[in-house]
């Protein structure tokens, strides 16, 4: 009889990166690497699980600009061209190790994932993979939640309220466009919250959404059940909590799973160690090496000295973690319910690019652990967020506290000596959108064009990714480079709409370069003053 539940959310996040202006553009990987190892391999253990009848409760975010990215078709055919290529490479890696029999295995395991890659991408979903996440939505079995529109961190955009505003109306509306429905949760982008943001979610017709574990442990009044159950705000929207234990034993390199020894190790690339005319052909148009993907080795441990990996015994070791998962929350949801006295909720959150990409049999250990949920039917089972709304409650009123995941959970990572001269420049902007959002409320014709790619930009300038790759120091330059070139192309749109002279030529280029929301309404930002309270969830009848 089940006592309780696990519910598993990924997050799918990527800044958006289109480079039209370059045949080729190292960043634009990002996205490629993401559909290879990770996207793809989750929409095939989808669908091993439906076509063998297995239960399976999933949440997964798209953040707009990803879903932007993989509908783009540009993008689309640049992936095409990408995967090509390392198909191409891995049929010449099995020949060059034809009398290296280990080598060659690992060399036929590519061949068969990157073929079965494109195959996917470009017969079985045409090109599109938002419509294969949305299949399998739409049979009950995945739950899709929307994000910030660029992934804005809104705890520092808390002053201007139609910058916040923006952030989740633009995003509730391209989940609109993309999937076809009204979202019913989001990822608050790094799971920044700060009081109020709730009442900008409420208004959006937001259901519910995530916090770290120390948002709703410090929340006010303090919850009686910690983060084993939601808490519904003044505004009415349901606040689930990070649980640290499940979650830490995924996510650690050190102590959870993804670090065992027989694990493939994702930093030791072979493509490095490969003659360089061998590999020129596959690399960028600068020529610069990068990483392929021909990871022959497992982690074995702290050492430069890698031994080879080995498939067979790794997917041993993912069916006794994924057992092993599922012992650990089979006790603790029996500890809580008896604790309790009500059915816990045990939400572990990640990124899903761990899954694949980082952890390469992630996807693998996913599809384990369903199996063994459904083959065993024991105390836990999984559910969804929404799931818990409509099947438990009461639940407690509660005010989370200002909190983000992260470094030290409370903004750090993207308010620092690293990335602080950035918020100046984006403040004024922010200023400035609402001033030409209420100095020309009825714009037409050219005005209007150059209204909405002021919007745009100031979205794309606010990514919080930006912040956190100045953080981190890989790819900085990139990073504020993108900010510079959003802020700048923000106030030359600005300067132009004020003085009445609006480049057409210009702004067209701008237009090309960045193209995401196409259906944007700079009005947004006219509404500048906060959200009143709103319905609680039983008067919005949820």
């Amino acid at each position: 009889m089940e006592k309780g539940y696990i519910s598993l959310v990924l997050h799918a996040h990527l800044p958006y990166v289109r480079h039209p202006e370059y045949k080729s553009f190292l960043e634009e990987d990002w996205l490629f690497e993401a559909i290879t190892e990770t996207y793809i391999p989750l929409i095939r253990v989808f669908q091993r699980l439906t076509d063998d009848g297995v239960d399976f409760r999933l949440t997964l975010s798209l953040s707009p600009p990803l879903v932007t990215m993989l509908q783009d078709p540009l993008l689309q055919e640049r992936y095409v061209r990408h995967v090509s290529g390392l198909v191409e490479l891995s049929e010449r890696e099995v020949d060059r190790c034809a009398k290296q029999p280990e080598l060659r295995k690992l060399a036929e395991m590519y061949r068969v994932l990157f073929t079965d890659c494109r195959r996917v991408f470009t017969e079985e979903y045409g090109l599109d993979l938002v419509q294969a996440f949305r299949s399998f939505r739409d049979a009950g079995k995945l739950d899709i939640t929307t994000c910030g529109a660029t992934h804005g961190y809104l705890p520092l955009m808390e002053q201007f309220p139609a910058a916040v505003r923006a952030q989740i109306r633009v995003a509730a509306d391209s989940y609109r466009a993309a999937l076809g429905s009204d979202p019913a949760g989001i990822w608050l982008p790094e799971c920044g919250y700060f009081k109020g943001v709730d009442r900008y979610l409420a208004e959006s017709g937001i259901r519910y959404t995530f916090v770290d574990t120390h948002g709703l442990l410090h929340a006010s009044p303090r919850p009686k059940f910690g983060p084993y159950a939601p808490v519904v705000t003044r505004a009415g929207v349901a606040v689930f909590g990070r649980d640290f234990e499940s979650s830490k034993q995924v996510w650690s390199s050190k102590e959870g799973y993804p670090g065992d020894p027989w694990y493939r190790d994702f930093y030791k690339d072979y493509s490095y160690e490969l003659d360089y005319d061998y590999v020129k052909p596959y690399l960028g148009e600068d020529g610069f090496r990068k990483g392929l993907g021909l990871k022959y080795h497992r982690i074995t441990g702290e050492t430069e000295a890698k031994e080879l990996y080995d498939p067979d015994v790794a997917i041993e070791r993912v069916q006794e973690h994924a057992d092993n998962f599922v012992f650990n929350r089979e006790r603790q949801v029996e500890h809580l319910e008896g604790a309790m006295g009500r059915r816990p909720i045990i939400l572990a959150p990640y990124d899903a690019e761990l899954f694949g990409h980082w952890w390469f049999e992630g996807p693998m250990w996913l599809e384990a652990l369903f199996r063994k949920l459904d083959e065993v039917r024991g105390p836990v089972r999984a559910c969804t967020p929404a799931d818990y709304l409509d099947t438990a409650g009461p639940f407690q009123t509660s005010e989370p506290f200002h909190s983000s995941w992260g470094y030290k959970g409370y903004s750090e990572v993207w308010l620092n000596s690293s990335n602080h001269y950035i918020y100046p420049h984006l403040h004024r902007a922010a200023a400035r959108m609402t001033e030409l959002a209420l100095t020309y409320p009825h714009a037409e014709g050219l005005r209007l064009r150059a209204l909405n790619q002021a919007a745009r930009e100031l979205l794309l300038a606010q990514a919080s990714d930006w912040a956190f790759i100045m953080k981190t120091g890989t790819m900085s330059e990139y990073a504020h480079k993108r900010t510079r070139d959003h802020i700048s192309r923000f106030t030359r749109l600005y300067e132009d709409i004020k003085a009445g002279c609006v480049d057409e030529k210009r702004l067209a280029e701008v237009e090309w370069r960045d193209r995401i929301f196409p259906d944007i309404d700079y009005r947004i930002y006219a509404q500048d003053q906060p959200p009143s309270e709103t319905l609680s969830l039983a008067e919005r009848g949820q």
